[in-house]
């Protein structure tokens, strides 16, 4: 058939066709292609593959690309990405989408971070540490070795571990490659506070001391204390020493000259914690920066203006109970804007600027958790058998560690926790170090650290 009589026949088919029903036209179809070879089913083949299946992606633009990724689930997204490179490309692009998935993890979020895959990668890496927290492999164990005695008091500060004991010396130890560091001789340490040149103990002996790590030297004696000294805490920049005792009381010292500035009286029972802390938040009774004293006991947290007034008077108590009926533990977690204790009753928030509380958190099915850790995203808590992992947002224990037999201390500083900033979220970087640390029975100290990355 010449071209021109085609091109007119095939006109009138299909002028004929389209008036035809659905019906009429599948069966005009289904005779056509009973009559056509192998040829013309190839071609026929090839072309509805194109007409029917249309890459999407490839055809929509970018920005609703990305919005209709938004509505798929991660594990879906990392399944479509086997489609294609063209997919894989896209689907990695989509920031919004991983930055959503990482927080949904407790993933910390930088939105510095310009390259448009970086998200995706980090969404992979978070996805494999929070699978070892719930199979319970995020962690591994160590130990050091090195005091004759029961270790009393721990500290730790940015890779460095101080343990404290009854063999009468100081340890500093790198716990990155548990090598001991410095070691001196002091008096029996019922707590330890340190930095690069100086570690400030507090003692059975009822006194403070203040040692040069470089050559041993008691540089500080604080004497006033009628009871064992429990907790420390100072700062350089005030000049202020803190020490909470055994005989009820706190006292402020002078750090240079070991002059007794104030006695803060009121609790009745032994001072087992005192956080020396700027606060954050403005209330009626403190500005941000002000410098704030907490302080507790065996039932009650008191807050106090830190000066050298001598008639300091305690500006607030906090306690679970008017009664006295329920002890708090002897953790205190303070950040500046928010006080955190334990309890038989649960984990307890205080909102710093209203001292009201904001929530209580009852884990289920597990009774007297003691707190280690308070953030953000993540608590640190622990009891006789396990470290536990609770994620703040659903307050469900998403993780646990089993503990051996350490040294029980109803006082609480047998064993503390290690870095901190990833209970503010996990960043891929901040998990790394120590976790939990305690005494135990043969004077060792028994380290769980994070595991490297698989």
């Amino acid at each position: 058939m010449e071209k021109k009589d085609f091109e007119a026949w095939l006109d009138n088919i299909s002028v004929t066709f389209l008036s035809l029903t659905d019906l009429q036209k599948n069966e005009t179809l289904d005779h056509l292609i009973s009559l056509s070879g192998a040829v013309q089913l190839r071609h026929l083949s090839n072309n509805l593959e194109i007409l029917l299946k249309r890459d999407f992606l490839k055809l929509l633009p970018l920005e609703l690309s990305f919005y209709l990724l938004k509505w798929l689930d991660p594990q879906t997204l990392l399944t479509c990405c086997l489609v294609s490179k063209q997919w894989n490309k896209v689907i990695s692009a989509c920031t919004e989408v991983w930055q959503t998935a990482c927080k949904n993890l407790g993933w910390q979020i930088d939105d510095s971070v310009q390259d448009p895959l970086h998200w995706k990668k980090v969404y992979l890496k978070a996805i494999l540490r929070m699978k070892q927290l719930k199979d319970h492999e995020a962690f591994e164990t160590s130990s050091l070795i090195g005091h004759s005695a029961r270790v009393y008091a721990l500290y730790y500060k940015d890779g460095l571990l101080c343990t404290g004991s009854d063999d009468l010396s100081a340890k500093l130890w790198d716990v990155s490659t548990g090598q001991c560091i410095y070691g001196i001789q002091t008096h029996t340490c019922a707590t330890v506070k340190f930095d690069e040149q100086k570690l400030v103990t507090g003692s059975f002996d009822n006194t403070v001391a203040c040692w040069e790590w470089s050559s041993g030297a008691k540089i500080q004696h604080f004497r006033g204390h009628t009871g064992a000294v429990f907790s420390v805490d100072y700062n350089d920049e005030l000049d202020v020493l803190v020490s909470g005792s055994a005989d009820f009381t706190l006292k402020v010292w002078a750090l240079s000259t070991g002059m007794c500035l104030n006695t803060l009286t009121g609790h009745t029972e032994w001072v087992t914690k005192v956080v020396l802390q700027k606060c954050k938040v403005k209330s009626l009774m403190h500005s941000p920066g002000d410098y704030i004293l907490l302080s507790a006991d065996k039932y009650e947290i008191k807050i106090w203006p830190i000066g050298r007034e001598i008639n300091c008077k305690c500006l607030k108590t906090l306690s679970v109970s008017e009664d006295r009926s329920i002890s708090l533990q002897p953790r205190l977690h303070f950040d500046g804007k928010y006080i955190v204790c334990s309890s038989a009753l649960g984990l307890y928030q205080w909102d710093f600027a209203s001292y009201d509380i904001l929530r209580v958190i009852k884990p289920s099915d597990f009774a007297n958790l003691s707190l280690l850790g308070f953030g953000d995203i993540f608590a640190l808590l622990f009891d006789n058998k396990y470290l536990y992992i609770m994620d703040l947002r659903t307050e469900k224990l998403i993780s646990r560690w089993p503990l051996p037999e350490y040294r029980k201390s109803k006082r609480g500083s047998s064993f503390l926790a290690g870095e901190m900033s990833w209970l503010n979220g996990l960043d891929g970087q901040n998990d790394m170090g120590l976790v939990f640390a305690t005494s135990m029975p043969d004077h060792s100290i028994h380290l769980v650290l994070w595991k490297e990355h698989g």
